[in-house]
């Protein structure tokens, strides 16, 4: 939702702007328009081109944007009439200026938004209700680190950047109590982070993110991520396997310190949303166990547990498919949940039906409810009801419907 907001705000004052979201409304694919922007992912992509080519059809020009054709330029330009490279901020105005002028180029790439001169959003363009919250914001964008897997850090071209600090407290001071960041890696500059939460402490807030475990390391910064409101994290711990770790060059991340981490964030009063990513060369069959084991003793409050994707522009998709690993080239298969290469130490069913286990297992029914009455004692009936709870019945109704708790029996941990 955000990143369309800021696109539609970067145009000309004359371009009336709507925006449409497929997984909220239907596209009218006779709507009158005289310009189709469509932002993709890699798993989007098929798709994204059947949009594409249907309005050129019509004679409509289309312009791509977003990582997938930021990655692969050349494939996306075979479905649109030009492919804006990187973030759409900087592009936008000169993209309007050639159309208008009829002289569209293929490629668009002014390198990364300076984000002091972001304009304000207009909420009013997307129907909130249709949202977790209508109430997001950024304050930084891409991360410092060069995890080889990671999309987002290419995308960004590895820069780290902030807004002015003044301008994230002033569009808080516009929002709701309950707010949420949508921020690569909030924490990443901690100066910076520490000067932006001692100035939301009297906006009383109630905010959820995403940053690096380091959090936990740094006291002041703990405590005034708790002061100013944050209430639940989502927390890129990866792989419990510090090989993997390694080998990811996800170096800020310690496993052995995990849990003691995880107890001082609750300790706090924020809830860890753990994101835990499998099929990395050091995992075997047992690390679905290993892992379980690991999240109960943790009392880790929601996971997001994914199959590795080696997605194209990264460090990893080059280095698989230099050593021949790369399988299954179907960008539709690229959404976590395919096993598109060759794992080391286990074969496709294993990968696929170990973590369906794992998953079955942390959203079981006693599991679900047993979080949930734990939380109550360091987050408090509201954020439980708006968030912790939500989150948790909401992946297991999701994998009631996905089939994972049926896949899950072809698995045995024990083997």
């Amino acid at each position: 939702m955000l990143p369309s907001l800021y696109v539609a705000s970067s145009m000309p004052p004359f371009v009336k702007t709507r925006i449409v979201d497929e997984d909220v409304e239907p596209i009218d694919f006779g709507a009158d328009v005289d310009l189709v922007g469509v932002s993709f992912m890699t798993f989007n992509a098929p798709r994204a081109y059947e949009i594409g080519d249907a309005f050129r059809r019509r004679g409509k020009p289309v312009i791509f944007g977003g990582y997938h054709p930021s990655f692969l330029p050349r494939e996306a330009i075979a479905h649109a009439d030009a492919v804006c490279i990187g973030e759409a901020e900087p592009n936008v105005p000169q993209m309007i200026e050639d159309l208008r002028a009829g002289r569209l180029r293929s490629f668009y790439d002014a390198g990364p938004a300076d984000l002091r001169r972001l304009p304000r959003v207009n909420r009013s363009l997307v129907r909130g209700s249709a949202y977790i919250t209508p109430n997001v914001i950024q304050a930084t964008r891409g991360c410092p680190y060069r995890c080889s897997f990671c999309s987002v850090a290419a995308f960004a071209c590895y820069r780290f950047r902030t807004r002015p600090i003044e301008d994230v407290v002033a569009e808080l001071a516009s929002l709701g109590r309950f707010v949420l960041f949508m921020d690569d890696n909030l924490t990443a500059d901690r100066e910076y982070a520490k000067e932006l939460f001692a100035r939301m402490v009297p906006l009383r807030k109630q905010w959820f993110s995403q940053c690096g475990i380091g959090l936990a390391d740094d006291a002041e910064l703990l405590r005034l991520a708790s002061a100013s409101g944050c209430r639940g994290l989502f927390v890129g711990l990866e792989s419990l396997s510090q090989q993997n770790l390694d080998a990811w060059g996800k170096h800020p991340n310690r496993a052995r310190g995990y849990a003691a981490a995880i107890r001082g964030l609750h300790q706090a009063g924020i809830g860890i949303y753990a994101g835990l990513v499998f099929g990395m060369d050091a995992d075997t069959r047992h690390v679905f166990q290993q892992t379980l084991t690991f999240l109960r003793e943790a009392r880790v409050d929601a996971l997001q547990a994914t199959i590795l994707t080696p997605f194209p522009g990264t460090p990893l998709f080059a280095e698989l498919e230099r050593q021949g690993r790369i399988v299954d080239r179907d960008w539709s298969h690229y959404d976590f949940g395919h096993v598109v290469f060759e794992p080391k130490h286990m074969d496709a069913d294993t990968l696929r039906s170990g973590l369906a286990w794992l998953q079955s297992h942390f959203y079981s029914w006693p599991s679900v409810l047993g979080r949930i009455a734990r939380s109550l004692g360091y987050l408090g009936p509201s954020v439980v009801m708006r968030a912790m709870a939500p989150l948790n019945l909401g992946y297991r109704l999701r994998h009631r419907a996905y089939g994972t708790f049926e896949r899950a029996r072809c698995f045995r941990a024990a083997a």
